[in-house]
C-alpha cells in the first residue's frame, strides 16, 4: 500500500489569524475556503480549520521532562527541514511550548521536536528522526 496524504479537521476561533499563522509563519498554501473554514496544505497532507469559537480544554503528559499537550497533531519532517522550520519559527516568534531541542539522546528514539501553538492554541508538534527506521523502534 502505498502512503496517502492525511486530513485532519480542527477548530480555530478566528480564521484571520489561522491563515496568517498555517499559511504565514508555517508557509501552507491555501487551498478551498469558505467563510467558516479554510483547507492548507500542510506538508502534503491536507488540514481544514473550521471556525469555532468555543475554547477547548488543554491537559498534558510528562514526556522526557516536558509537560506534553495530550491533543496535538504534526509532521515529522526530514531533519535538515526540521532544522529550518526551526529557526523559521524561532525568527518569526512563534508561540512555543516546547521549544526546539533533541529529545530521547542516546536512546531508541532519539528525535529532535518542538511545540507550538497557532493562535486558537492548537498545539502542533514537528518533529525528526535522523533515521527514518527509529519512528517506530521500541
Amino acid at each position: 500500500m502505498s502512503l496517502r496524504p492525511f486530513h485532519l479537521a480542527f477548530t480555530v476561533n478566528d480564521l484571520v489569524q489561522a491563515e496568517a499563522f498555517y499559511g504565514g509563519q508555517l508557509g501552507c498554501p491555501v487551498g478551498r475556503r469558505c467563510d467558516s473554514w479554510i483547507d492548507f496544505d500542510f506538508f502534503g497532507h491536507q488540514i481544514t480549520a473550521h471556525l469555532d469559537h468555543e475554547p477547548e480544554t488543554v491537559t498534558k503528559n510528562a514526556v522526557d521532562g516536558d509537560q506534553v499537550p495530550k491533543r496535538h497533531f504534526g509532521i515529522i519532517l526530514e531533519w535538515e527541514d526540521w532544522q529550518t522550520l526551526a529557526k523559521r519559527l524561532e525568527q518569526t516568534d512563534a508561540q512555543f511550548i516546547i521549544k526546539p531541542k533533541v529529545r530521547f539522546k542516546g536512546q531508541v528514539g532519539e528525535q529532535a521536536t518542538m511545540f507550538v501553538t497557532d493562535p486558537a492554541g492548537n498545539a502542533l508538534e514537528f518533529k525528526a528522526f535522523k533515521e527514518d527506521r527509529a519512528i517506530f523502534q521500541a
